[in-house]
């Protein structure tokens, strides 16, 4: 079962953005099943660093927009990448390192930041630039 299920109440309505959303929730839903099915160590490191560089391609998307049409709360959301990333790349290297494994806590971080992130501070850029004409 989905850790984390795709729905409207998450579209931000841009396309490119909601499918990098949806492409998100899917990487997590891969990790928890992995996770749940006790993957080995090199798949689960493999699925975490992928979500990472998604993570990263994905917040450049939005940053670009943002920096593009001037967004106002631009500063505080990026601050709230920056800070998504330091967690999940401090995830990773204790996983890489073998200091922890992934724990439902961790699977629950990602999903409850992910849903919060976008339901809270991507909710409120959608419009912003729906009105800058990028749909």
């Amino acid at each position: 079962m989905a850790l984390l299920q795709w729905n409207d109440t998450l579209s931000v309505n841009i396309t490119e953005i909601d499918l990098q959303h949806q492409r998100l929730v899917a990487m997590i839903n891969e990790l928890n099943d992995a996770m749940a099915k006790g993957r080995g160590k090199d798949v689960l490191g493999h699925i975490l660093a992928g979500l990472a560089s998604y993570t990263a391609t994905h917040f450049a998307t939005e940053e670009k927009y943002f920096d593009r049409y001037g967004y106002p709360a631009s500063v505080a959301h990026k601050q709230e990448h920056r800070d998504f990333t330091a967690k999940v790349m401090e995830f990773k290297q204790g996983f890489d390192e073998g200091r922890f494994g992934l724990s439902v806590s961790v699977m629950n971080f990602l999903s409850d930041w992910l849903r919060h992130h976008i339901k809270g501070s991507d909710m409120n850029y959608g419009p912003f630039l729906n009105a800058k004409g990028i749909k």
